[in-house]
């Protein structure tokens, strides 16, 4: 399929695996230059080689999204190496601190904000001005089924996500007469290294199988996830790629839900 971006310059974080890694691969096939970022530059780099660049180019840049610095270092980088960007993606991001309310202390809800909720904040003021230079833009964050259906195990996520959709919506306001649409994608329970994570302490908890704690989690806790298995990051990818390209020039301030139904409400 014919996104329209062939030429445009896109900046993914959250790139070194899962969604934001298979969103780097469809942009590259589609003939735009990609750079890449996370936290670390050497897995960063390990993953950026499983990427195929036939058109466009591929860079690999790590940054911290806590660090405000850290992202001034990085637009220096990719302001060297590309020149300015036209598509920022948001995929990375933290579980965070999990428990019930009362478990849960400040720190525990300080850090997990400041990864999920001000890490999109910093990234989008620091590369903001190269998305309203070139009269068309795209901006897509990534979210969840949490934004909208929390959960009492994982209240500080839960907020935050919360959080970017509703700092999305109002910023798909400010810029959509400059060419810049803002949009989110959020899903729910996607085969990554977040929730293989969830899931080995979950077998490890009940005492099962690895697959046998899925179906457990599946059945009790997502019950509303009618295709009754995880979804696989492409099929987000899939979504964030279309979300970036020409063909959505008509959606803005938008939230794309990829769950399988999770969230029970219209």
């Amino acid at each position: 399929m014919d996104l329209g971006i062939q030429g445009k310059t896109a900046l993914v974080f959250g790139a070194d695996s899962g969604i934001g890694w298979n969103t780097a691969r469809i942009l590259l096939a589609e003939g735009a230059t990609v750079v890449v970022s996370d936290l670390d530059q050497s897995q960063l780099d390990n993953s950026a080689d499983q990427l195929e660049a036939p058109y466009g180019e591929l860079h690999a840049f790590a940054a911290d999204v806590t660090s405000a610095s850290s992202l001034a270092d990085l637009h220096t980088r990719v302001r060297e190496a590309v020149g300015e960007i036209d598509i920022l993606v948001q995929s990375s991001g933290v579980t965070g601190a999990q428990g019930l309310f009362h478990e849960i202390d400040e720190d525990g809800w300080t850090s997990t904000l400041d990864v999920d909720l001000m890490g999109p904040v910093r990234i989008t003021r620091e590369f903001i001005g190269d998305l309203r230079n070139g009269g068309w833009g795209r901006i897509v964050y990534l979210v969840s089924e949490d934004a909208s259906q929390p959960y009492d195990d994982e209240l500080p996520y839960c907020a935050a996500k919360a959080g970017v959709l509703s700092f999305a919506k109002g910023l798909s306001r400010s810029y959509a007469n400059e060419g810049l649409l803002v949009n989110t994608v959020s899903p729910a329970f996607i085969h990554t290294p977040m929730t293989d994570a969830m899931m080995k302490r979950r077998a490890e908890q009940l005492g099962t199988t690895f697959d046998e704690a899925i179906t457990s989690f599946l059945d009790e806790e997502r019950p509303y996830m009618e295709l009754k298995r995880r979804g696989e990051p492409e099929e987000v990818a899939n979504v964030i790629a279309f979300l970036c390209s020409d063909l959505a020039s008509f959606v803005n301030g938008a939230n794309y839900r990829v769950d399988s139904g999770s969230v029970a409400t219209i």
